[in-house]
């Protein structure tokens, strides 16, 4: 996998959002960056369920547009800007290995049964035998890896790549080991941890409002009919 492409947890919830609503839903995309977060906080479909904010949506999106998976867009007579992937395009893969890059990338890794189960929401997968064809080019592409069972289960599984060898490695059992209990930890100094948990949010609020009003003149100038510069 390119390393240019690797994706962090957010990014790969985002994208696997972008793709599982233009398969199941596609009269509501592309996706506003309310859609996409909502998406992301999905409480079905999703593992595991997460809390992400607008602006760590925006930012993943952001960081995505760089790397080229994904674009926005100003449909016609709409004001709001929204997202699209270029999964498709970038990753050289058709309708079903979409479906099974969402599924991973939203649940992580599976056994076939679950895997064609539920990508064939967003396109028709009808046998394990079928699933397996899906699979082939992905893992000739080394999009997708094949991962030992899980203990106490004799089927495989298949992961996604695009977060790198963190999602593609089998989770290890190791054997009980007798260590020495850790020294006890530092007191923490409560004043400071506030002051530094204040400073945190306060410049993810920030980065938050620039990234809205950059939004805001992205919309102005192509409404103006100009393209803003950097």
């Amino acid at each position: 996998m390119n390393p240019e492409l690797l994706l962090d947890v957010r990014e790969a919830r985002a994208l696997g959002v972008l793709i599982e609503k233009e398969l199941s839903t596609p009269d509501q995309y592309p996706l506003t960056l309310n859609a996409a977060t909502n998406g992301a906080n999905q409480k079905n479909n999703r593992d595991p369920v997460l809390e992400l904010s607008e602006h760590e949506i925006d930012a993943s999106l952001r960081k995505m547009i760089v790397k080229g998976l994904v674009g926005s867009v100003h449909p016609v007579g709409s004001r709001v800007e929204k997202f699209r992937h270029n999964a498709a395009t970038l990753l050289a893969i058709e309708k079903p290995q979409l479906a099974v890059l969402a599924e991973l990338l939203l649940r992580g890794p599976q056994q076939p049964g679950e895997l064609r189960g539920r990508a064939s929401r967003m396109a028709p997968i009808e046998s394990l035998a079928a699933l397996a064809e899906v699979l082939a080019p992905m893992l000739e592409a080394g999009l997708v890896v094949r991962l030992d069972p899980s203990p106490g289960s004799r089927a495989e599984r298949y992961a996604h790549t695009l977060s790198g060898a963190v999602a593609a490695r089998a989770p290890a059992v190791a054997p009980p080991v007798q260590v020495a209990p850790p020294p006890p930890a530092p007191v923490a100094d409560p004043v400071a941890s506030a002051r530094a948990e204040t400073v945190e949010k306060r410049v993810e609020e920030l980065e938050f409002h620039v990234s809205r009003l950059r939004r805001q003149l992205d919309n102005l100038a192509w409404r103006l009919g100009e393209k803003l510069e950097g």
